[in-house]
């Protein structure tokens, strides 16, 4: 008789396991219908979107508080910082009605380093914002879209219990529009680059405010 085979040990993978989507794919999710027209977050791609976001980061209502003004080089640090990353922040364009508008990052506040600041929650989920054109600035547009994205990770991140936000506290106008979006002040927080205003949409007020 053949001899017996014998046991051989089961195949081991040398490929890293898939790592953990953190953020419940923001590319996948579907726009926002807004007063303003549809709204999508598109997913940033360096190659395509750098000079745009430079420019903006160049203007000096947004260097005042994102401190991002200089050569393409800075914005590009900045954005692969996240890009190569585990997956915490992803940094979105804002489009409306298909003309890229805003720049936003979606990231887990509650692994981030604000979460040494404030009592944090599993899965809460923060947002960076800045209105890139002029003309979208000071007419309600910032509070609207505030609403849909802090309405978008709500739906689309089940187990989200609240969406955070930290302006600095001398941005009024980001403050106003944080306030008028459903959030609400929750503290003042002494953060490493800023004294920021803590607010919170929580997913249980989402109809009341």
């Amino acid at each position: 008789m053949p001899a017996a085979a014998p046991d051989l040990p089961a195949p081991v993978s040398h490929l890293p396991a898939a790592a953990p989507d953190l953020l419940d794919s923001p590319r996948d999710w579907a726009p926002a219908a807004t007063p303003f027209g549809s709204f999508h977050l598109v997913p940033v791609r360096l190659d395509r979107d750098l000079a745009l976001l430079a420019q903006w980061m160049n203007d000096p209502a947004v260097a005042a508080f994102w401190e991002l003004a200089g050569p393409d080089s800075v914005t590009a640090a900045h954005l692969r910082d996240q890009l190569d990353g585990d997956g915490r922040s992803v940094p979105c364009l804002g489009v409306l009605d298909g003309t890229p508008m805003s720049y936003w990052e979606i990231y887990r506040a509650d692994l981030d380093p604000l979460a040494r600041h404030y009592p944090a929650r599993p899965h809460d989920t923060g947002v960076h914002l800045l209105i890139g054109g002029v003309a979208d600035r000071g007419r309600g547009v910032g509070t609207t879209l505030l609403r849909a994205v802090a309405d978008l990770i709500l739906d689309n991140r089940p187990r989200c219990p609240r969406v955070i936000a930290e302006p600095d506290l001398r941005n009024t106008p980001s403050v106003s529009a944080f306030l008028g979006a459903g959030f609400r002040f929750h503290a003042e927080v002494d953060l490493p680059d800023k004294r920021a205003a803590l607010m919170v949409r929580d997913r249980a007020l989402r109809n009341l405010l």
